[in-house]
């Protein structure tokens, strides 16, 4: 039987500290999914459900990104995918009652866990200006007070629309329609925020901002390099295809300030090895980099392929541009700025670099700690660099693999949420709705909250998500927020966004991945798009938490209908009642999705179109892939301070915490601790154990404070300290952002460590 909310709200600041453990799920793992699933769901309910996550004709995970094989395993779905689902498909539901008991002020002052775990939300709720409690509203009465304040707003750039990764292909491309038609690009996503600087690097030097490698590729490479990710945590199936690799003969090198468990030993609980014996030990060579000294790392691989001539100089010389200004870059860099940047030892570098000599089929894969510096980008371009000096781009085996955080963040940015469209989609969606979309660019995710804090947003509306926690510059972003005139969240759960608000404030609850989505023409499918460009379907079977609940699909296009009106020759109806029919139109729309009904409809989906990958084409500004000339960059640190990365507990899902611990890390009972090499413990005159208040250096002088965290000892590269988000985020400067991307600065905050003021 599932277990009831918590009604108390623990505390977070004093949690037992173990050993790091050295090895990922097994046995553990599989107790914790069940336990978890269990609380939530109860034992049927929890058996019935995980058994069709992403399983052909069930429901893809609402986690990660991370592809299904070709042939799922029974229990297709890792520790964390169970805990997301648990916690969308839990009993627990929160009615009008509820909000009547506990004041907007109350919810407030309580933590972002205890917020997540009092269940699923069951009806519309309105905060009028001044009230102190959410009061229940009908869904038609939540339109008109939606479609009366855009039509109020001087211009539609007024208006911002945010989009989580959750949301499926046929609601994300209603919603950018939806936006467009009112008359703005404001289409800023959770992709701002992370995985942009990918984005921005690959289109410029391939001409796709995606990764160019599937599964099958993993299975085939020579060489896997893995920088900064933690796939134990944040991907954690990715570890079953690593040991696939590594049983081909692959080597992998883990590029990383932390040593992470799941990269160093893997006990797959899909076997009965997994469960009983010693697991598959993954990682091959261990690099410890500072933080932010990767773009120095790959500059002296390419300086060691360039000086031992091993370079495919036919692929250069058909494929390529800019090799010769790389190449003299390249080689005038000095070592001692690679030792200073990276914290390595030469003979590290040197040593990979000959494991990167005897490899034919190179896959490099990343993650936020690429993406989340000042200098993301260059970074990334070099690491593009490094895979074309060898041909390593559009052949078997070999590729960049960007692995994305949420499952359909991808899928959302190809339906055309992006606040920057391209000029072909805009003709394209032009020709097929006939009217003019707005080619000005919109706000992203950063520039939004500069609106809203200087007032030119007045209406924001979130599709999924929970923007106030996962921005930067906590302060900053929450009274950005309370100046809007109306802020709009569309949920599954209660979060932290939904107690920061505008004037008013509307929350309206939505289907879930695991919910039957039954329509006047029958029950309804989604789709997404994983992290390596495989579209799939996705549907629910579990009876929704309370009748009346609509689809995401279905609240835009209401919305829409309440605003533009009845003239508008957009079919909302249809699209809200058939999702066949918006398939349809995003197939005219939107390159690859061809005969997108039928296709979708075969087990497993498709494939999208890559160029790079498919035939060695880059629809790039030259029309060949791109060399770059990035100048050698790391951060820097005064002394008596330290570099701080914002990462995830093993206990939680991007802002989703479900629980108090991060067993692999040995942390367990809290989250309000920083992780401190021994040594700088040392320099600094500090204790492990003693609390402290975490505060950040930015050249605006602001004071930004993170009260009351325990020091912990760990074996962090030096100069370096971690710290959960969003706990941490208010450190992190709204201004403090990757060049040319915009992404902010997550991994490269500059704090001191100051006497402990308590909470």
């Amino acid at each position: 039987m599932a277990k009831q909310a918590p009604q108390r709200d623990p505390g977070q600041d004093d949690p037992a500290i173990g050993a790091p453990q050295h090895a990922a799920a097994g046995l553990p793992a599989v107790g914790h999914s069940l336990r978890m699933a269990n609380e939530q769901m109860g034992a049927r309910r929890a058996v019935a459900t995980l058994l069709k996550v992403n399983q052909h004709g069930g429901f893809d995970c609402p986690g990660c990104a991370w592809p299904e094989p070709d042939k799922p395993h029974t229990a297709e779905f890792c520790e964390n995918g169970a805990k997301a689902v648990a916690e969308e498909a839990t009993e627990r539901r929160i009615t009008a009652d509820f909000f009547a008991a506990h004041p907007v002020a109350e919810l407030a002052e309580r933590s972002g866990y205890w917020l997540g775990q009092q269940g699923r939300l069951t009806e519309p709720m309105l905060l009028e200006e001044g009230a102190t409690h959410y009061t229940p509203v009908s869904w038609e009465r939540a339109f008109e007070i939606v479609a009366g304040e855009l039509r109020a707003l001087d211009t539609p750039d007024g208006a911002a629309f945010y989009t989580s990764g959750r949301t499926s292909n046929e609601a994300a491309f209603a919603y950018q329609l939806f936006a467009r038609r009112l008359g703005t690009n404001n289409l800023p996503d959770c992709s701002n925020m992370c995985h942009e600087s990918s984005g921005s690097a690959l289109v410029e030097t391939l001409g796709v901002g995606k990764g160019s490698v599937s599964l099958k590729d993993l299975y085939q490479a020579d060489l896997i390099i893995v920088a900064g990710q933690n796939p134990g945590t944040n991907h954690p199936r990715m570890l079953s295809a690593l040991e696939r690799a590594k049983r081909a003969g692959a080597t992998v090198v883990s590029v990383n300030p932390l040593p992470e468990a799941g990269l160093e030993r893997f006990k797959n609980p899909q076997h009965a090895r997994g469960l009983v014996g010693h697991g598959t030990k993954l990682t091959d060579l261990f690099l410890q980099i500072r933080l932010g000294g990767d773009l120095a790392l790959f500059r002296a691989l390419n300086q060691r392929i360039l000086a031992a001539d091993a370079v495919d100089h036919a692929f250069v010389a058909e494929h390529c541009h800019g090799f010769e200004e790389f190449a003299a870059e390249a080689k005038s860099t000095e070592r001692a700025a690679v030792l200073a940047a990276t914290g390595l030892e030469w003979a590290q570098i040197e040593e990979l670099a000959e494991l990167v000599l005897r490899s034919r089929k190179v896959i490099v894969c990343w993650a936020m700690g690429l993406t989340q510096h000042k200098h993301a980008v260059p970074t990334i371009r070099e690491v593009v660099n490094f895979l074309l000096l060898r041909g390593n781009v559009g052949k078997p085996g070999a590729g960049v693999c960007p692995v994305r955080g949420h499952s359909n963040v991808q899928g959302d940015r190809t339906m055309g949420i992006f606040e920057r469209p391209g000029t072909a989609f805009l003709d394209a969606l032009e020709r097929e709705f006939a009217f003019r979309p707005p080619r000005h660019h919109g706000y992203d995710s950063v520039e939004t909250i500069r609106a809203m804090r200087d007032g030119k947003i007045g209406v924001f509306f979130a599709m999924g998500g929970n923007f106030v926690a996962a921005s930067p510059d906590t302060a900053v972003t929450e009274a950005a927020m309370q100046r809007c005139r109306l802020t709009v969240h569309v949920s599954t759960k209660l979060n932290r966004s939904h107690v920061v608000t505008g004037a008013r404030a509307l929350i309206l609850p939505t289907l879930g991945r695991t919910d039957r989505d039954r329509t006047a023409k029958g029950d309804q499918f989604v789709t997404v798009e994983d992290s390596m460009g495989m579209v799939h379907s996705s549907q629910g079977r579990l009876r929704p938490p309370a009748p009346g609940l609509l689809s995401e699909t279905a609240i835009v296009c209401r919305l829409a209908r309440a605003t533009l009106g009845a003239d508008d020759q957009v079919p909302w109806e249809d699209f809200a009642d058939d999702y066949d029919t918006v398939r349809d139109r995003i197939a005219r729309v939107v390159p690859g999705f061809a005969d997108f009904n039928a296709r979708v409809r075969v087990p497993g989906g498709f494939a999208l179109p890559h160029g790079p990958r498919d035939s060695r084409s880059f629809p790039t500004a030259t029309g060949r892939a791109n060399f770059t000339v990035n100048p050698l960059t790391a951060p820097e640190v005064p002394a008596g301070r330290l570099l701080l990365q914002t990462l995830r507990s093993h206990d939680q899902y991007n802002t989703t915490i479900y629980g108090l611990d991060d067993r692999y890390r040995g942390i367990t009972g809290g989250r309000r601790v920083v992780l401190v090499n021994p040594d700088d413990l040392a320099e600094l005159g500090l204790t492990a154990g003693d609390h402290v208040d975490l505060v950040s250096e930015w050249r605006d002088g602001s004071e930004r404070r993170a009260p009351h965290f325990k020091l912990v000892a760990y074996p962090v590269a030096g100069g370096g300290a971690a710290a959960y988000y969003p706990e941490t985020n208010v450190l992190i400067p709204l201004d403090s952002t990757a060049d040319i991307s915009n992404t902010p600065t997550s991994k490269a905050v500059v704090v001191r460590f100051e006497p402990d003021t308590g909470r």
